[in-house]
Order: C-alpha cells, then sequence, then structure tokens
C-alpha cells in the first residue's frame, strides 16, 4: 500500500508542493487548530507538526520560543494527536508529519505513540536526533504500520553518509538548505541546485529543501530545482509578533500562505 506522501508527489509529478510546519499548540490549542484549518483551506500540500520539546536543539530562537509557548499552556502528545485528528477529519487525504526529538516519543513509548499514530492519521515522522545507527526499534513499528520516516540530510552529508540514510528513507528526503538552526539565515539557491543533483544521483525520493526558506520569492526559487519547499519560522513569527490579536494573527497567516502557495507555481 502506498503511503499518502508518495502519492501527493506521484499525483502532479509537475506541480511542486508546498510544506508548512508550525508547532503544534502554539499559541494555545485552539489557535494552532485555527491555523491548521488556514492550512488546510488555502491547499497546502503537507502539513508539519511539531511536537513540543523543553530543548529543541536544531531550533533557532523563533521555534524554540513557540515550543515554550505550547509548553506552558500545558499541550502535550495527546493534544498533537488530537490537532492531526482534527485535521485529517477536514481533509483525509493531506499528509501530516510529525516532526520533533526522539525523547518526546521515548517517554511516550515506542509502542503506544506508533500506535496513536496509525488512529489519528499520522503519514509520517522527521525525528530530528535520530541516527540511522540507533533507529531500529522506532523503523520497525513504523514500516509495520506504513508510516515514513523523512530523514534529513545536511550540506555536510557526504556520500558514504547519504547511503546509510538513505537506506530505509522514504516519503522524501528532507534537506536542511542552511547550516545552524531553523530561522537563521537564507538558503544559497547555487549551492542547493548542487546538493539537489548530488542527492538525485543516489536516490529517486523526491527532495524538499527546508531552513532559510523565508516568503513566496524563496519558495519560487527553490521549486525550480527540487520538488518543493518547506516553509516554517516565517509563520511562527507571524504568530510570535501577534499573541495579542489572535484575528490578526489568523489574517496574515491567511494571505501569508496564499502568496506561499503561489510561489509553487511559478
Amino acid at each position: 500500500m502506498t503511503n499518502l506522501i508518495s502519492q501527493i508527489f506521484k499525483k502532479n509529478k509537475d506541480q511542486k508542493k508546498l510544506v508548512t510546519f508550525i508547532t503544534g499548540g502554539d499559541p494555545d490549542f485552539e489557535t494552532s487548530n485555527k491555523i491548521i484549518e488556514i492550512l488546510i483551506k488555502n491547499n497546502v500540500d503537507i502539513i508539519e507538526i511539531g511536537m513540543p520539546f523543553s530543548d529543541p536543539m536544531a531550533d533557532g530562537p523563533t521555534i524554540q520560543l513557540s515550543s515554550n509557548r505550547a509548553l506552558n499552556n500545558n499541550i502535550d502528545l495527546d493534544n498533537i494527536f488530537q490537532l492531526v485528528a482534527n485535521a485529517k477529519n477536514l481533509k483525509n487525504n493531506l499528509p501530516i508529519i510529525l516532526m520533533g526529538y526522539y525523547n518526546v516519543i521515548l517517554n511516550y513509548g515506542i509502542d503506544d505513540f506508533v500506535k496513536n499514530c496509525v488512529l489519528n492519521g499520522v503519514d509520517g515522522l522527521i525525528i530530528v536526533d535520530l541516527q540511522p545507527e540507533e533507529d531500529t526499534d522506532l523503523l520497525i513499528e513504523l514500516k509495520k504500520n506504513n508510516i515514513d520516516l523523512i530523514r534529513l540530510i545536511t550540506p555536510t552529508t557526504d556520500e558514504n553518509r547519504l547511503k546509510l540514510i538513505l537506506k530505509n528513507a522514504s516519503g522524501f528526503l528532507y534537506y536542511v538548505s542552511v547550516m545552524g538552526t531553523t530561522g537563521q539565515k537564507s538558503a544559497n539557491i547555487q549551492e542547493l541546485e548542487q546538493s539537489v543533483k548530488f542527492i538525485r544521483k543516489h536516490s529517486d525520493l523526491p527532495v524538499v529543501p527546508g531552513f532559510g526558506i523565508k516568503g513566496a520569492e524563496d519558495v519560487s526559487k527553490i521549486c525550480k530545482i527540487a520538488d518543493g519547499a518547506v516553509v516554517g519560522s516565517s509563520i511562527i513569527k507571524i504568530i510570535e509578533k501577534n499573541l495579542d490579536q489572535k484575528k490578526i494573527m489568523l489574517e496574515k497567516i491567511e494571505d501569508f500562505t496564499i502568496k506561499l502557495k503561489q510561489g509553487t507555481y511559478s
């Protein structure tokens, strides 16, 4: 059985995909739910929902603060699963990925975590700090349940490392287009083009860059050379700047995501 993530890339192959990231439960459960509704309405192709964590080491200040806001509102994994279920009730063929750190899953229990992924409709996972050498326990359960484990590839990944990463990769490959933490620098298009070519020599999986992709113009440039683009920090900045004005926050996210989606067409 083909996973939804693979289906979305096979369908309309020439149409590049917009992947958006938000931290689940930021700034609170109800608003987070409304933000996901806006993303669905504006035809985002894949939604990544971050699992809040107290020590998100790969994330810059913007996403760290979003995690803190969610945790301060007592958002836990059960709330995250509820957000996924609500999204699937609105659009059941929308691929949803949970992104986060392995500790969160280990604390919940691998079996219970995967069981809830299946029950609520999670299609894939991105586990930032899980190395291929240490993923066996989780991978066994994911493969049984047809859930993709999406791998991160960085500018420093050499050929040998890439082969190891690709061994159990599925869904798509998330290319970290800038060194350092999320939301800091902009992606360098020339370097990105070389990296995408290098990855494609070794894998047929779609390559989708993330990190350093700030707006519709970046999305448009990146979609000319890759299979899509991930935007996260820019959406979370809108949340951060409008915490006291939820209505304006939602309107700005609406406007921003419409423009991002248009960037995939050009």
